[in-house]
């Protein structure tokens, strides 16, 4: 396995990180947290299922003549400047050759599933962040004293099994691990042994660091703070404008010392599904239809999860690229989407109008613990609601509409998501994008 590697503290060797006289690693002393992070994971798949795109530029997203956007580019693509979430049209003036795929998502699913279980297997403490991310615990213990480096390349060694590839990054804490699994890709493993952390960290940008947007970047230019270390002793007053309440923890971060444990029961804040269109939709008819069937898909996803929202919300992103969103506090928690996708028609109203061009519809819910409206990054305008007294499900018979919902995710089930589809559903696949994307709208 052609594996890289890179240490912060000790030297390391092309086949490895290097051993002691004694032949052994040095010691590590403390927790280990690993990132795991699987290289170009959709693009990776489809060159595993179609060996004839092996070595060749492949991008997995929307069609280039139809608003698309790139979902994963393969590194051979990457090559010529093509990445994620660039327009679909820019990246086929890039890579005039390359292989282009809507992508299969249940495959990749499949494939993430199988790797976490490898995950699984080798610690009980894993938090998955998304399809192709998680964290995983290995901090040595008197039971278990096995070097976390050992691990490490063991796993890398069980992915490549697989037929995809995956880069880890392995350090004290999430925040290590995170910034390191992106240092050497693809198949690297970089390392930070503990007490090298400010020696990582000190003289990246700042930007390297989760929590740091483009406004705060800017701030912090502003005042003379680009790098990860000049953050570490930068003035309390002036994080605490830029952050608030997070100011300790982003300065916690800088300087290596995040303390926030690897765990998979933080709860899950939304649930959410949105699709852009090749062709704007103007008319009551196509939104409506756009919606339903975002909303049967928020639907199903509560459902196989088991979860009930009480603040269903709705984004509109129109022809001049402006963004319009409404969310409205249901009296109590549903899974049923033939229950609010009529009251989702009703709020479309309230941020649209006939004749307007939609070029973006996306449907979430939130609040499962009973809280009020939540603030998410995909929903982030709130209405109050009027009245809704007068809006009626799709099929009034609760016990008929549950009956139907069961009787179509059984189905799904077995033959997959398109066995059973209403005619709005097949009309919008056929107007949207084609574009797909990584959506961890769901996890933490």
């Amino acid at each position: 396995m052609n594996t890289m590697y890179r240490t912060h503290g000790h030297n390391v060797g092309g086949e490895g990180p290097q051993v002691d006289a004694a032949g052994q690693l040095p010691a590590w002393h403390g927790s280990a947290i690993l990132l795991v992070d699987l290289d170009a994971f959709f693009a990776s798949v489809e060159q595993l299922d179609h060996p004839g795109w092996r070595g060749k530029p492949v991008i997995v997203g929307g069609d280039p003549d139809k608003r698309g956007v790139v979902s994963t580019a393969s590194y051979e693509a990457r090559v010529y400047g093509v990445r994620s979430a660039m327009p679909s049209s820019q990246a086929a003036r890039l890579c005039p050759d390359a292989i282009w795929t809507h992508g299969h998502y249940s495959r990749y699913r499949a494939m993430s599933k199988r790797i976490m279980e490898i995950l699984l297997d080798e610690s009980p403490r894993i938090q998955q962040v998304s399809i192709d991310e998680a964290f995983l615990d290995i901090s040595p213990t008197a039971h278990v004293a096995e070097h976390p480096i050992l691990v490490a390349q063991r796993i890398q060694k069980r992915v490549s099994e697989l037929g995809v590839t995956c880069s880890i990054g392995l350090g004290t804490t999430k925040t290590i691990a995170k910034i390191a699994s992106d240092m050497d890709k693809p198949q690297g493993l970089t390392i930070v042994y503990p007490g090298r952390e400010k020696d990582f960290l000190s003289p990246l940008p700042i930007r390297t660091m989760s929590g740091i947007g483009p406004a705060a970047e800017k701030e912090l230019t502003a005042h003379g703070v680009r790098t990860l270390g000049e953050l570490a002793k930068a003035d309390e007053s002036l994080l605490k404008h830029i952050f608030g309440k997070n100011a300790e923890m982003i300065m916690a971060r800088a300087n290596g010392g995040d303390l926030t444990p690897v765990s998979d029961d933080d709860p899950v804040k939304s649930v959410s599904n949105e699709t852009s269109f090749a062709e704007d939709l103007s008319t009551v008819e196509d939104v409506e239809a756009g919606i339903a069937t975002m909303a049967s898909k928020v639907g199903r996803r509560l459902r196989k999860k088991g979860m009930r929202g009480h603040t269903v919300s709705l984004k509109l992103r129109f022809s001049d690229r402006s963004v319009r969103s409404v969310q409205r506090r249901l009296d109590e928690p549903t899974d049923d989407d033939l229950f609010f996708t009529p009251l989702l028609y009703r709020m479309a109203r309230e941020i649209w109008e006939p004749g307007i061009p939609v070029r973006l519809i996306g449907v979430g819910m939130a609040g499962f613990d009973g809280e009020g409206p939540v603030q998410g990054a995909l929903f982030d305008v709130s209405q109050e609601a009027p009245s809704d007294d007068d809006v009626k499900p799709v099929i009034a018979d609760d016990e008929k509409r549950s009956g139907l919902l069961a009787a179509t995710d059984k189905v799904k089930d077995r033959f997959g998501d398109a066995a059973v589809r209403f005619g709005r559903e097949i009309a919008m696949e056929r107007r949207t994008t084609g574009s797909g994307s990584k959506n961890s709208s769901d996890y933490k």
